[in-house]
């Protein structure tokens, strides 16, 4: 499973990645978090509100940050 948290770095962005993480280790799911900080990058996978997540390709959320559990419901679909 590839899992891409998008945003600059911000605070809410660095949340994110931490609560993905975290959610990961919780769910015990085989996947690679990446953080991309390229705003082109995030533009061009039509992004424009972050923070966002992305798992295998598909956008879960953009401008929020989903609570831990949230983000495992999405892991296991």
């Amino acid at each position: 499973m590839k899992i891409e948290v998008l945003g600059s770095g911000c605070h809410k962005c660095t949340e994110l990645e931490k609560r993905t993480r975290e959610a990961v280790k919780k769910a015990g799911v085989d996947a690679t978090v990446e953080h991309i900080y390229d705003v082109s990058k995030i533009i061009e996978m039509g992004i424009m509100s972050t923070p966002a997540l992305v798992i295998d390709g598909e956008v879960k959320v953009s401008g929020r940050i989903p609570d831990v559990n949230e983000i495992i419901g999405w892991l296991k679909e």
